[in-house]
């Protein structure tokens, strides 16, 4: 989606100060990146995540990731789940309500990937990306809407690609695009629903590939972060995207980049883990 002339970028990180932000995973990566820096605004942050105990390959679980959270300044709590599970969604909002009194942002930040063609991706794991990205993320802001509705500063925001009907992409990985593009039809559709509600629904994607403990883990995956920017540049560009009053930032599919400049960031290059190697762009743009 072009973003339109009323969009306004103008971030107040003191907007952020005993909010409370819900957020899908969070764990490690992306998401705990922008939970950090949340919490270091001031904000309470709820994660719903199944990381109860650690992963072999992978650090970080659901109880070091609220520990980060309080360290940074902020209030977490751990409500262990699955966005997939009605009940347990129903249950963090719930806990999250009756915790800090309310929920101002919900981030959809659970995904699943698989990049596998259509006759090599099973329909378990087709399965798990369709529930997990498109029912989770719709799951999850239904059921927080009531309590959005009663904030003065309610946003939405799905980490989801902008919608881009070239073949390339779905020609691609058929079953991941359809799942990815799912979370941004819930931001289109929602954006639209919601636009007389003063609740902001917008969708955020890197420009470039993040460094992050999965992309790591992947074959080449040293390598291939090489190219790659830190996850603090995406929770800079969802912290102004949050920062900022939701009547003047809705409907928008953004970059990290894009949205940076906006905030008037003009030079990015201290993103860079290497910068004298070239930046790899990520997938759908």
């Amino acid at each position: 989606m072009t973003i339109e002339s009323r969009t306004l970028i103008a971030p107040d990180h003191s907007r952020l100060a005993g909010r409370t932000l819900l957020m899908s995973g969070g764990s490690r990566g992306i998401g705990l990146a922008i939970a950090t820096a949340a919490a270091r605004a001031g904000a309470n942050v709820v994660l719903l995540s199944k990381t109860d105990a650690p992963h072999p390959s992978l650090e970080g679980t659901i109880h070091t990731a609220v520990q980060q959270i309080n360290d940074a300044g902020g209030k977490g709590l751990a409500v262990v789940g699955d966005v997939r599970v009605d009940e347990d969604v129903q249950r963090a909002v719930q806990q999250a309500v009756d915790a800090f009194g309310g929920i101002d942002i919900v981030v959809n930040n659970a995904s699943a990937i698989n990049l596998a063609k259509t006759d090599q991706l099973d329909m378990k794991r087709y399965d798990l990306m369709q529930d997990i990205n498109v029912r989770g993320t719709f799951l999850l802001s239904k059921t927080a809407l009531p309590h959005l509705r009663e904030s003065a500063h309610a946003h939405i925001l799905t980490l989801s690609p902008p919608l881009n009907l070239d073949p390339k992409w779905a020609g691609m990985h058929l079953g991941y695009t359809m799942a990815k593009y799912g979370m941004s039809l819930t931001t289109l559709g929602l954006a639209e629903e919601l636009k007389d509600s003063g609740i902001a629904v917008n969708s955020l994607w890197p420009e470039t590939l993040i460094d992050t403990a999965a992309i790591r883990n992947l074959p080449g995956g040293q390598q291939m972060i090489r190219g790659a920017r830190s996850a603090d540049i995406v929770a800079d560009a969802a912290m102004a995207i949050l920062s900022s009053d939701p009547a003047g930032v809705s409907g928008n599919f953004f970059t990290d980049g894009q949205v940076l400049n906006l905030a008037g960031v003009a030079d990015l290059s201290g993103y860079a883990l290497n910068p004298d190697v070239p930046l790899v762009e990520d997938i759908f743009l």
